[in-house]
C-alpha cells in the first residue's frame, strides 16, 4: 500500500505528539522495549494503526539517523511473530529531510481472534489516544464477546414485569407507532400485542432489555450503571482543591435520560452573547447543543449491553478545551473512517434502536434517533455553523469516544507547548502569563518563553504595559 509519509508527519507535528493510529519511536539505539505493547494495541484496534522509527518527538520529530534500518526491519518482523495471533506488518522505507527511517503499518487483527496477546505473558493491550494500556480482565471480556453477533437487548428481565414500564412512554410510544407506521407495527390494534411485536415485552410477560431501556419506570434497578456520568472540569477561578462541578448522575429510561443530559449542557455549558447575520443577538453554547445531543443518543442507543459492561456507565467530561463522550463498546459493522461519509445503517442493539426509533419523552418531545445514519453529519454541520473544527471519534474495539474540541487545530508547526498555550488563548480570551501558567499547570518562565515564540510568529499580540496588567490575545481576534 501506498503511505502518504509527508501526511504521516505533519499529522504528528500539528498534534504535537503521536496520536491514537501513530506511534513514533526514534529507535537510535536500536527497538524499544515498548513496542512490544504499541504492537499488541495497535493489532487489537479498529483499523490498526502505523509505527514510525526514526523520529525524536522531542526535537519536534526531525530525523535521528538510523544506524541499520535493514537490522531494524529484521527485528520488527521477527518482533511481530511474537504475538498469538502473529502481528501482521507492512514495512516500508522512506526519508525525511534526506535522512531515512521506517514506516510499519500495523495490521488489525482478525476479530474472530482478537486480543492479541504477547505470547510469553499472555498479556493483550489496548490503544488510550496516545498510550497503551495492559487490557484488564472485564475488556478482555469485551473482546471475546465482539466475536459473535450481539443479542443481549432481545434477553429477558426475568423479575420485571409490565408494570415496571413508564405508563406515560409507553403511551407516546404505541401512538407514535400507530401514526408512523399505521400498515406495519402499527396496524395491530391491542397494545399488549404490539408491545410483544415490538420487542418491549415477550410472551412470559417479562419486558427485554431493550423495552425495559427505552420505556422503563427505573432500568437502573436491575442495571444500575446503565446510566449518564457527567461533569465539568473546574473553571479558572474555582477553589483550588475543587475537582469537578455541576457533576451529577442521570437515571431513568433513555429518552428521560437524553432529555437530563440536555439540560445539564444547557446550564454548564458556557454561553457567549453573539450577532447572528439577521441582525439578532443570541446567546449562543460554547458547543452546539444538537451536536450534543446526537452524540448522547448514539452512545445510549449503541452502548455494549454485554455482561462485561454492565458496571460501565455512558461520561460525559467537558473540559476547558473539549468535550468528551465515552460509552463501552465499539463500532459495530462500520469504521470510523466511514462516519458521516457512507450512509451505513448498523446497530449493535437493533431491538433497542428499532424501539428509540418511536420512543418519546413526551407527546412533543423530539425522537431519541432516526436511525438514517445522518447523525454524524448532523454533528460535524452543527459544529461547522459553530467555527469549529470536526468531531473526533476513537474507536478502541470495545471503547467508543468522541471528542468535540473548543477551538480549530492550532497552526501547523507548532511544539505540544506552543500548541497548549495558543488553544489557551481561544477565541477573543486575553490571558496574563501568570493566568495561563495557572491554568496549563506550567512554570511562568516556560509560559513566557512560549508567549515570545508565538508572538515572534505573529500568532499572538501583546496588550498592556506601562502601570498596567501584560496580556495577550490571538492576533486578530
Amino acid at each position: 500500500m501506498a503511505i502518504d509519509v509527508d501526511g504521516l508527519i505533519r499529522r504528528i507535528r500539528e498534534a504535537g505528539g503521536d496520536t491514537t493510529e501513530i506511534e513514533v519511536k526514534s529507535a537510535a539505539g536500536g527497538l524499544p522495549a515498548s513496542l512490544t505493547a504499541t504492537l499488541s494495541a495497535l493489532a487489537n484496534q479498529p483499523g490498526g494503526g502505523m509505527v514510525i522509527l526514526g523520529l525524536d518527538e522531542r526535537a519536534g520529530f526531525r530525523p535521528v539517523g538510523l544506524g541499520d534500518p535493514q537490522a531494524l526491519k529484521q527485528g520488527l518482523a521477527a518482533k511481530a511473530r511474537t504475538f498469538t495471533p502473529p502481528v501482521q506488518l507492512t514495512i516500508s522505507d522512506a526519508l525525511v529531510d534526506g535522512r531515512p527511517i521506517i514506516v510499519a503499518h500495523v495490521h488489525e487483527c482478525d476479530r474472530s481472534a482478537k486480543p492479541c496477546r504477547v505470547s510469553a505473558t499472555g498479556a493483550a493491550f489496548i490503544r488510550g489516544f496516545d498510550c497503551d494500556y495492559a487490557l484488564s480482565d472485564v475488556e478482555e471480556q469485551g473482546f471475546l464477546a465482539a466475536r459473535q453477533a450481539p443479542h443481549f437487548d432481545r434477553r429477558p428481565v426475568e423479575d420485571a414485569g409490565l408494570d415496571d414500564l413508564d405508563g406515560d412512554l409507553v403511551a407516546v410510544f404505541l401512538a407514535t407507532v400507530r401514526d408512523r407506521d399505521p400498515s406495519g407495527l402499527g396496524r395491530f390494534d391491542d397494545d399488549g400485542e404490539l408491545l410483544r411485536r415490538a420487542g418491549v415485552m415477550l410472551p412470559s410477560g417479562h419486558p427485554t432489555v431493550a423495552g425495559l431501556l427505552a420505556l422503563g419506570v427505573h432500568p437502573q434497578q436491575w442495571f444500575p450503571r446503565y446510566v449518564i456520568q457527567v461533569a465539568a472540569e473546574p473553571r479558572v477561578g474555582d477553589p483550588g482543591r475543587a475537582r469537578a462541578r455541576n457533576q451529577i448522575v442521570l437515571t431513568g429510561a433513555i429518552p428521560r435520560m437524553l432529555d437530563g443530559a440536555v439540560l445539564w449542557a444547557r446550564r454548564t455549558f458556557d454561553t457567549f452573547i453573539v450577532d447572528e447575520p439577521d441582525g439578532t443577538v443570541r446567546d449562543r453554547p460554547a458547543y452546539p447543543i444538537v451536536a450534543f445531543r446526537e452524540l448522547i443518543a448514539n452512545a445510549l442507543v449503541h452502548r455494549d449491553l454485554d455482561h462485561w459492561s454492565e458496571g460501565r456507565a455512558v461520561e460525559v467530561r467537558l473540559r476547558r478545551d473539549r468535550l468528551v463522550v465515552t460509552n463501552p463498546g465499539g463500532l459495530h459493522g462500520i469504521t470510523v473512517d466511514r462516519l458521516g461519509r457512507d450512509h451505513v445503517t448498523s446497530a449493535r442493539n437493533s431491538r433497542l434502536v428499532a424501539i428509540c426509533q418511536h420512543a418519546r419523552s413526551s407527546p412533543t418531545g423530539g425522537r431519541v434517533i432516526e436511525a438514517l445514519s445522518t447523525g454524524i453529519a448532523v454533528v460535524n454541520e452543527a459544529l461547522r455553523g459553530y467555527g469549529l473544527p470536526p468531531a473526533h471519534f476513537v474507536d478502541s474495539g470495545i471503547q467508543f469516544t468522541a471528542v468535540l474540541h473548543r477551538q480549530a487545530a492550532p497552526p501547523p508547526g507548532l511544539t505540544a507547548t506552543e500548541a497548549r498555550v495558543y488553544g489557551a488563548l481561544g477565541g477573543d480570551r486575553s490571558r496574563t502569563a501568570i493566568e495561563l501558567a495557572d491554568e496549563l499547570a506550567l512554570s511562568p518562565a516556560n509560559v513566557r518563553k512560549n508567549l515570545r515564540a508565538l508572538a515572534g510568529r505573529g500568532l499572538l499580540t501583546q496588550f498592556g504595559g506601562r502601570g498596567r496588567p501584560t496580556v495577550y490575545r490571538r492576533s486578530g481576534a
